[in-house]
C-alpha cells in the first residue's frame, strides 16, 4: 500500500497539470512521459497483487461483448493503435454471445494483454483479429489444455505474426518469462495474470500457433444465463462535475491532498481529516454529501467502521472507498452497509470524479 502512496504523485499531478497546460506548451511532452512511467509503475504493483489475492475476486455478471467494446474505445487501446500503426484491427463479435460470471476488469486486463502482445508480435504488416462465440463441448476437448465438458462462451485474439516455437509455449504462461526486448514493454506478468484471470473463473486456455504464421489464443469461460443490470449510466468528465460536499479520509497527508486538489478542480466542496475518528467528529457539528474513505488507517479505525459508525446517526449517508489493493472482505462489507464503489490508488481523476458523480446521482 505504501508504494501506491508514493506512485500516486507520479500519476496524478500530471493529469492535473496538463488539464491546465495549452497543447502548445513544451511541458506538455515530459509531463506526459511522467505520467506514463507512474502509471506503467502502478499497472506492475496491480498485477503483483492481482496474483497473491487470486481466488478473493468479487464475481458479478460479464458480458464480454461489452468488455471489448468499451475497450475498443479507451485511451489505452488508442495508444496501442497509435504504437502500431502497421497493424490493422478486425473484430467478429458473435450478438448472441452468452454472459460469464467474473471480474469485468480481470478480463479487461486479459484483453488488453492479449492485444498488446499480437500487436507486438506483427513485425510488419499484419492483421489482429479480436472475437467472441459461443461452443459446447458434450465430452472433453484436448488442446492447448484439457477442455472440460460444458457450454463456454469464449474470447479469443489471434494475428498474423511471428508464432510461438513449442520451448516458449511450454512456458509462456511461468511469471516474467518473456522475450521482449528489456524496457520495451510489459510488467513481464502479462500473460501469467491471464491464465491466473481464467483460471480464477473455472475457465481454460487453448493456443493455436504456427511458427511464422501467428498464433490464436482462446479463453473458454462457463456460461451463466443471468442477465446484467444494464440501467448503469455512463458518464463523460464533464457530466462529473458537481458543487456538493466531500469529506476526504485517509492517514497519509499526501493522499488527502491529491483526492482534494481533484475534486475541487471539479468543482466541488472539500473537506479532509486523518483518520476515522476525525470524521465521526466533524459529523457531530457538519454533515456532507458523501465521504471518500480510505479503507486501511493507521492507528484507529478502517474505513469499513467509520462508516458503520457514521451510519449509526446518519442513516443513507453516501460513501466510495479508496483502495491500493483489490477488493477485501472489509471493502465488501462496507458495501454491504451501503457504500458504493472502490477507487484504486494511485488515483486517476477520470476514476475518482465519475465515482464521486455516479453515487451522488444514485
Amino acid at each position: 500500500m505504501g508504494l501506491n502512496n508514493t506512485l500516486s504523485g507520479l500519476v496524478t499531478y500530471p493529469d492535473l497539470l496538463l488539464m491546465d497546460l495549452p497543447e502548445d506548451s513544451p511541458w506538455q511532452k515530459p509531463l506526459s512521459t511522467i505520467q506514463r512511467s507512474g502509471q506503467k509503475a502502478a499497472a506492475i504493483v496491480q498485477d503483483l497483487l492481482s496474483l497473491t489475492r487470486q481466488g478473493m475476486t468479487e464475481k458479478q455478471i460479464v458480458s464480454l461483448n461489452q468488455i471489448v467494446t468499451e475497450y475498443l474505445a479507451s485511451p489505452e487501446y488508442g495508444h496501442l493503435l497509435s504504437n502500431h500503426s502497421q497493424v490493422r484491427v478486425d473484430v467478429a463479435l458473435d450478438e448472441k454471445a452468452f454472459n460469464t460470471k467474473g471480474s469485468p476488469f480481470h478480463i479487461s486486463k486479459a484483453l488488453m494483454n492479449l492485444l498488446h502482445n499480437a500487436c507486438e508480435a506483427n513485425l510488419v504488416n499484419g492483421i489482429v483479429q479480436i472475437a467472441t462465440q459461443n461452443r459446447y463441448f458434450d465430452r472433453p476437448h484436448e488442446a492447448y489444455e484439457r477442455i472440460e465438458e460444458g457450454e463456454y462462451v469464449v474470447l479469443s485474439v489471434a494475428d498474423t505474426g511471428i508464432g510461438i516455437n513449442q520451448d516458449d509455449l511450454t512456458k509462456i504462461f511461468e511469471p516474467f518469462y518473456s522475450k521482449k526486448k528489456l524496457g520495451r514493454s510489459g510488467t513481464g506478468l502479462g500473460m501469467t495474470l491471464i491464465w491466473s484471470t481464467v483460471k480464477d473463473l473455472g475457465g481454460f486456455i487453448d493456443i493455436q500457433t504456427e511458427e511464422g504464421r501467428g498464433s490464436t489464443f482462446s479463453l473458454y469461460f462457463p456460461v451463466t444465463r443471468d442477465v446484467a443490470d444494464q440501467t448503469e449510466m455512463n458518464y463523460f468528465l464533464e457530466d462529473c462535475r458537481g458543487t456538493e460536499t466531500v469529506l476526504v479520509v485517509d492517514d497519509v497527508r499526501e493522499q488527502r491532498e491529491i483526492a482534494s486538489v481533484m475534486l475541487r478542480k471539479l468543482g466541488y466542496g472539500v473537506q479532509a481529516v486523518s483518520s476515522g475518528e476525525a470524521a465521526i467528529e466533524r459529523f457531530e457539528s457538519d454533515k456532507v454529501d458523501i465521504l471518500l474513505l480510505d479503507m486501511i488507517m493507521e492507528p484507529g479505525i478502517d474505513g469499513c467502521e467509520t462508516y458503520r459508525r457514521i451510519l449509526a446517526d446518519h442513516p443513507g449517508q453516501k460513501a466510495i472507498i479508496a483502495i491500493g489493493f483489490t477488493e477485501s472482505e472489509r471493502v465488501k462489507e462496507a458495501q454491504r452497509l451501503g457504500a458504493g464503489e472502490y477507487v484504486k490508488k494511485p488515483y486517476s481523476l477520470e476514476v475518482i470524479a465519475r465515482a464521486i458523480r455516479r453515487e451522488l446521482d444514485r
